[in-house]
């Protein structure tokens, strides 16, 4: 029987190889190589999130139990780096992202998200209508998938045909980062 601290802990960085929040699980690769990390979905939802995009950065304490190396806790995620804004962002272009990083992070509640579709709605608190959100926003916010009544914060810009989500934060990583500003 082991002890939990006696158990040899380290904090990492890397990149997620790739992450099922169907399965429940997915892999992460370190900056330094070496063997893939098991990052289980009890961990990342501990971090405040359900899904991640492949290719975000993440930082990680990881443990090595009798099945290898797994992340015992997240603490914090960076959208992959994109060089274009993707397909069906038009409604994006023009906007500068300072702006959209100055506009306030409301609190939301995914209506629905199709990830083969790649779109869905929410609703944010004290709106009449729905948000669009693309599935190319989730990914260069970290995010590959959303649930329906998972809590989430967005910031919302209006496009060409309405409220449409400029960044989506898992709930936790949101009231951090509000919790940072002030």
């Amino acid at each position: 029987m082991t002890d939990m601290q006696d158990t040899k802990r380290s904090t990492v960085v890397g990149h997620v190889k790739w992450f099922d929040p169907s399965k429940g699980y997915g892999f992460v690769v370190t900056d330094e190589g070496g063997p893939d990390i098991l990052l289980h979905a009890n961990v990342l939802r501990n971090f405040g999130q359900s899904s991640l995009a492949d290719g975000s950065g993440i930082e990680l304490v990881v443990q090595e139990t009798d099945r290898g190396m797994q992340a015992a806790e997240v603490l914090s995620v960076t959208p992959p780096s994109t060089t274009s804004m993707g397909a069906g962002l038009a409604d994006l272009e023009g906007h500068d992202p300072e702006e959209i990083a100055a506009r306030p992070l409301e609190p939301a509640r995914v209506k629905w998200f199709d990830k083969a579709k790649g779109f869905g709605f929410a609703n944010v608190f004290g709106r009449s209508e729905d948000v669009f959100v693309h599935i190319e926003v989730l990914r260069q916010s970290g995010l590959a998938d959303l649930a329906p009544g998972e809590a989430v914060c967005m910031r919302v810009i209006e496009g060409r045909r309405g409220s449409l989500a400029a960044e989506v934060l898992g709930w936790d990583s949101g009231v951090r980062e509000v919790g940072s500003d002030s």
